[in-house]
């Protein structure tokens, strides 16, 4: 009889093993539970725009998602740029492709960089950034944690003039103001300005102006060493096209048989979804494949610096300090900091002697 039960308790039991391999239990299955998951919650996904009017941000926007979010958008003569202040106007859509929701929100900034005075034309960029951190805190503080509304800004295309040597101060001075705070992505609009040799001095000087001003951009993450070579080809063009150079069109043109979207000129097409006539096709990989990793930087450093520093109120008074002090300031800090490191280890050197000695003199 017990026989029989161990029988049918091992009959029971191979329905849920694997023939193969005996040692199986099934973790591999786990990622596909949790993109299922995800897939039928959805994503919420936040990003923003920044750049001087006129560069094409709508319109890379709307290419890049296949919708418009802009329908009834009023565009400003040049009389009201000049009175413009920045404002900050956001989208929501929601897209569903393959069963995949994502509710995604583009934050525009219309009047950036219009006005005669563009000192600190940044700041309602700061305070809207800030709203959304201080917003997700509250809800995380309250009772209903499980519903939350993740509505801080994962990620921002700053928009740069290809008509400049580079960066302009503006743009370094909003790009330091901000980059602690999110994750910047640099973005050189209208790139069909450039020839092919005029883009990569281009880009080679905006990425040393970067590195100049201290700038932190967003660093799209190495590839893991069990990801196939395929990715990790796709990955390293991703990191070498930085600043992505774009192109982009609401147009749909028929050429050869195959309808594109591009620009047509005299001289010839640019077509915006061809890999070699822009990074249309990068940016827009990046996005969507680094998307769990903008929100995971942006909660896990952006957010939780912020956090710490709203729960602290001496450490974020002490920021606040830092931030005013003059260079001299700064530098005569650092020197007594430096002193009394040295007295620190000079007395801790001390002790150890002292001890030694007491030691010695006990045996």
């Amino acid at each position: 009889m017990a026989a029989t039960v161990r029988t049918q308790q091992k009959d029971a039991n191979s329905q849920f093993s694997n023939t193969d391999n005996h040692s199986f239990v099934g973790f591999a299955n786990l990622p596909n539970q949790v993109h299922r998951k995800i897939a039928k919650k959805g994503f919420e996904f936040t990003l923003m725009v920044v750049g001087e009017s006129g560069l094409g941000k709508a319109t890379l926007i709307n290419s890049l998602f296949l919708t418009d979010l802009y329908p009834e958008r009023h565009i400003a003569t040049a009389q009201e740029k000049i009175r413009h202040t920045v404002k900050i106007e956001a989208s929501t859509v929601e897209i569903e492709e393959r069963g995949v929701k994502v509710r995604l929100t583009v934050v525009d900034t219309p009047g950036f960089g219009d006005s005669i005075n563009t000192s600190e034309c940044y700041m309602p960029i700061i305070q809207y950034i800030d709203n959304q951190f201080e917003r997700y805190l509250d809800d995380e503080s309250g009772l209903n944690r499980r519903n939350i509304s993740d509505n801080r800004v994962h990620c921002l295309f700053y928009f740069i003039s290809p008509f400049g040597r580079g960066l302009k101060p503006l743009d370094i001075e909003t790009m330091k103001a901000l980059h602690h705070k999110v994750n910047i992505v640099p973005i050189i609009a209208k790139a069909d300005a450039f020839t092919l040799d005029e883009l990569a001095n281009m880009k080679q000087h905006i990425l040393e102006q970067i590195r100049e001003h201290s700038i932190h951009i967003y660093q799209i993450p190495e590839s893991d060493s069990d990801e196939d070579d395929e990715f990790k080809e796709q990955n390293k063009q991703l990191k070498n096209a930085v600043p992505f150079a774009v192109v982009a069109s609401p147009q749909t043109l028929e050429v050869k048989g195959k309808k594109v979207r591009g620009r047509m000129y005299p001289w010839g097409l640019i077509e915006v979804e061809n890999p070699e006539h822009c990074d249309f096709i990068k940016l827009r990989t990046m996005l969507i494949t680094h998307m769990q990793d903008l929100q995971e930087v942006t909660h896990e450093i952006h957010y939780e610096n912020y956090r710490s520093e709203k729960l602290n109120p001496a450490r974020r008074k002490q920021i606040q300090s830092d931030e005013n002090m003059s260079e001299e300031q700064k530098k005569i800090m650092k020197e007594k900091d430096d002193e009394l490191r040295r007295m620190q280890e000079m007395l801790a050197k001390m002790q150890m002697e002292m001890a030694e000695k007491q030691h010695h003199t006990s045996a």
